[in-house]
């Protein structure tokens, strides 16, 4: 078959438009097309007068060689590359020996588990949390009613933290050998909706997200897999020589028991602190990283979608608008949108007593009344009150714990309207924009939930956005607080090899020990450690 790639038509082309422009492109007779699929559809909105739809095609004709030959000046016309995925070794029918162990039911562990059990290794699968119905009942005892539930919330819990999210799933990562298919494929399968398959930028939603965690979850348990719910790591089993370099041997888990192990995989997610701490205390090479700090701000998604889609905005093709945004600022600071959720909701995303997260949720509809989005500043090591590994999560659970206070100690999110924040005031009342967060926001002064140079660069970057996207920066659009939960501020660095660089058999995986940023990434990260455990597991 032949890739098509750049063919632009207009908004409401008929369905015959596509396979003249196809023929066009080719320079042959439509009846010379003997099939055609949509490969990706994306739009252009540049010109918000004539916005465009993009279409990528895989073609095939009877004599495709010939076609490329005379096409071959055009880098829009190439062979269709092979997408599908290969398990590159299988598990011995007389294996012997522990089970892999994967620590962790997000997008990272579930793909992890996923493609050991395909390869026949019959993997462990332990997470603190619960499955993902009864997850979603905690879940909202929080949201209801203020209760929160240390080990099952948004953070812990089958599904993992994107399940309460805008189930984006889109990436910038660098995917060679189309790992994203075998991600979106498997998603398909699961129950998610086709479209995933061609639309350039798709999202499932949190409802969704829910029956396809059970239905992986069940291939994986028919494929030999196990699953081990409320069960937490407490502790390590490491043999370490003089030099420094272990040897993983076991696990202590809560409960007293210990579950011997020389491969496990730890896709633990970026809130599991007390894990980190404990990794770090058995000397597993850890180091800061960057994250990013903010609030979460809110506008009618109305506004959002005129400011895009101009007088084509609520067409059918284009759905809710969303928006990318960055500003470099005069204190050296970067301010940007972070995980931009058209037609959702800001949740409460704690998953610490005493303390209040925010993060965004939007269900697959996207119609909900307001758009929301992180609106959140860059910070480093540099930043942090010392130079321990583990310093960043000193910082998230102090500004997590003011914002708390702030809100009133209930689980009540602080929040500001817009031009007060500009202003320097403190607000004492909702204004047009209704924000959407559950309890319930408290009208207050945000620049006491972040420090100094944070409140700066936001206060500088906002009226740059408004004249990027008209009332982005009214003063009714409203802030809550706090965003600290962008990534995990630590990195558990790995060879090439993928496990710990001082620790055979442990196997950091995923955005908690610091390697992917969303559903996606995350789930091809769980694809490539599946890899390396195998490889291991039959040298």
């Amino acid at each position: 078959m032949l890739r098509l790639t750049e063919l632009k038509l207009p908004l409401d082309h008929p369905a015959e438009a596509l396979p003249t422009a196809i023929a066009e492109r080719l320079g042959v007779r439509e009846d010379e097309i003997k099939s055609w699929k949509v490969w990706r559809r994306a739009n252009d909105a540049r010109k918000k007068s004539a916005i465009l739809l993009v279409y990528t095609v895989d073609v095939e004709l009877a004599d495709e060689a010939a076609t490329l030959k005379r096409l071959a000046g055009d880098p829009r016309v190439q062979p269709t590359p092979d997408t599908s995925y290969r398990h590159p070794v299988r598990a011995p029918a007389d294996r012997r020996g522990p089970r892999p162990v994967v620590i962790g039911a997000g997008p990272c562990g579930m793909f992890t588990g996923l493609l050991l059990a395909e390869m026949g290794f019959r993997p462990i699968i332990l997470d603190r949390g619960k499955v993902v119905r009864e997850r979603t009942k905690d879940t909202w005892d929080l949201w209801r009613r203020g209760r929160l539930h240390p080990e099952s919330n948004v953070q812990f819990g089958e599904g993992g933290a994107g399940t309460f999210s805008d189930g984006k799933l889109y990436s910038q990562i660098k995917d060679p050998r189309f790992l994203t298919r075998k991600v979106l494929t498997e998603f398909v399968a699961a129950g998610a909706p086709d479209d995933i398959l061609t639309e350039a930028h798709p999202h499932i939603g949190t409802f969704r997200l829910v029956s396809m965690a059970e239905a992986i979850r069940a291939k994986i348990e028919s494929l030999g897999g196990e699953y081990r719910w409320s069960t937490r790591v407490a502790d390590v089993e490491i043999e370490r020589g003089a030099d420094g370099q272990g040897r993983l041997r076991g696990l202590h888990l809560e409960d007293g028991s210990f579950l011997e192990t020389d491969h496990a995989v730890f896709a633990i997610g970026h809130s599991s602190r007390d894990t980190f701490a404990a990794l770090q205390a058995r000397g597993v090479y850890v180091e800061a990283k960057p994250f990013s700090i903010g609030f979460r701000i809110e506008h009618p998604q109305g506004w959002i979608d005129r400011a895009r889609f101009g007088d084509c905005a609520g067409h059918p093709d284009l759905g809710a608008a969303a928006y990318a945004l960055s500003h470099h600022c005069s204190n050296g600071r970067t301010v940007y949108s972070f995980c931009m959720c058209p037609g959702g909701t800001v949740v409460a995303a704690t998953s610490e007593e005493g303390r209040v997260v925010t993060n965004g949720m939007s269900q697959y509809s996207r119609n909900e009344r307001n758009a929301n989005s992180g609106i959140v500043v860059g910070i480093t090591p540099a930043d942090y009150p010392s130079d321990h590994p583990l310093a960043g999560i000193e910082l998230q659970r102090d500004l997590e714990s003011r914002a708390f206070v702030l809100g009133g100690g209930s689980y009540f999110a602080p929040g500001q309207r817009v031009g007060d924040f500009l202003a320097g005031r403190a607000s004492t009342a909702i204004g047009e924009v209704v924000p959407s967060y559950r309890p319930g926001v408290t009208p207050t002064d945000l620049s006491a939930a972040l420090p100094d140079y944070a409140i700066a660069a936001l206060r500088e970057a906002l009226p740059v956005f408004g004249r990027q996207i008209p009332r982005y920066d009214d003063p009714d659009a409203f802030l809550t607080g706090v965003e600290t939960r962008t990534s995990a501020p630590v990195r558990f660095t790995r060879g090439k090899d993928f496990q710990s660089l001082n620790t055979r058999g442990l196997f950091p995986a995923g955005e908690g020990c610091g390697y992917a940023g969303g559903i996606l990434s995350a789930a091809v990260d769980g694809i490539k450690v599946a890899e390396a455990v195998a490889a291991s597991l039959v040298e």
